[in-house]
């Protein structure tokens, strides 16, 4: 899903854009493109058969975030969400605020709900019975290190398929979908919204690499231990997928359900990876020409 708009991120980044107008662009791309069902134009449903959308971004420098959650009719909610890191209220916007937000500051309006995400709906609302996160990705989440080293972190989804009308999960609160400290690292996260938040799980895995933890060590500790902790209490934990980068640009990442994701910087060409938890040990493998190569753990 983010193969494209990390391309695109790339390029930005060699050229000497910020890391800000890298992780907004490359996340922008997934929200226009209808063929991703989790994200933008194209987005699944909630009950009523309406596309509700959610993003978030935060600022590595000043710790500054925005966020907007389940807005209606724009086109790109990581955008909104950006723009509203300049102040210290006001942050974060849900509803009918957020959409009047969005309209008084000429932000692109957009209906959402494509003839084949409809179609999608009406053949299963009838039939869907359990709600839960998507296989593989939801939320698309973007971790980007510019030349003057500073961090942002940014996301967008438009959440479960069939929530509830005012559903919001953690896409677009700070910690929990994403967070960002230029001096230690920045993090993101996918999966079961409710689940991720009942950890903080963006900020844990910044927290862990502030301890000196790697990227790697941070994503993977902060998943298990909420996975164990949720398992211990509830009997079972549902899907939990972190992307991490150290202030050095090394990334890690920590799941406890199998995922791919990319990854580019000015040493590597963009690479895309599985991830796939087994034992308590996770595997990562370069995907190449649709087979898996280079395993690593």
């Amino acid at each position: 899903m983010a193969e494209e708009g990390v391309r695109l991120s790339a390029e930005i980044l060699k050229n000497g854009g910020t890391c800000g107008d890298a992780a907004v662009a490359g996340v922008s791309y997934v929200e226009d493109e209808p063929g991703f069902h989790s994200v933008g134009y194209g987005g699944r449903p909630d009950k009523n058969g309406r596309v509700f959308l959610d993003g978030g971004f935060m600022d590595g420098d000043t710790l500054h975030f925005g966020g907007v959650a389940s807005i209606e009719g724009f086109a790109s909610p990581v955008k909104i969400a950006r723009s509203l890191i300049r102040g210290d209220a006001n942050n974060l916007l849900v509803g009918q605020g957020a959409e009047q937000y969005a309209l008084e500051h000429g932000f692109e309006r957009r209906d959402n709900l494509t003839k084949e995400a409809e179609e999608i709906y009406l053949k299963e609302k009838e039939s869907r019975a359990a709600l839960s996160a998507y296989d593989g990705h939801d939320t698309v989440c973007f971790l980007a290190k510019d030349s003057s080293g500073s961090l942002c972190a940014a996301t967008s989804t438009s959440g479960l398929f069939m929530k509830e009308p005012g559903r919001a999960g953690d896409t677009a609160f700070p910690g929990n979908g994403y967070y960002a400290d230029s001096k230690v690292g920045a993090a993101a996260a996918t999966g079961m919204g409710e689940e991720i938040m009942k950890g903080a799980l963006s900020f844990a895995a910044v927290m862990y690499m502030k301890e000196g933890l790697s990227a790697m060590e941070a994503a993977q500790k902060a998943v298990n231990t909420l996975d164990t902790e949720l398992t211990e209490r509830n009997g079972y934990a549902q899907h939990l997928t972190l992307v991490a980068m150290d202030k050095d640009g090394n990334y890690g990442v920590g799941t406890n359900k199998e995922f791919a994701f990319a990854y580019a910087s000015d040493e590597q060409e963009l690479t895309i990876y599985t991830a796939v938890p087994e034992n308590g040990k996770l595997h990562i493998a370069e995907m190449a020409d649709d087979s898996q190569t280079e395993k690593k753990e």
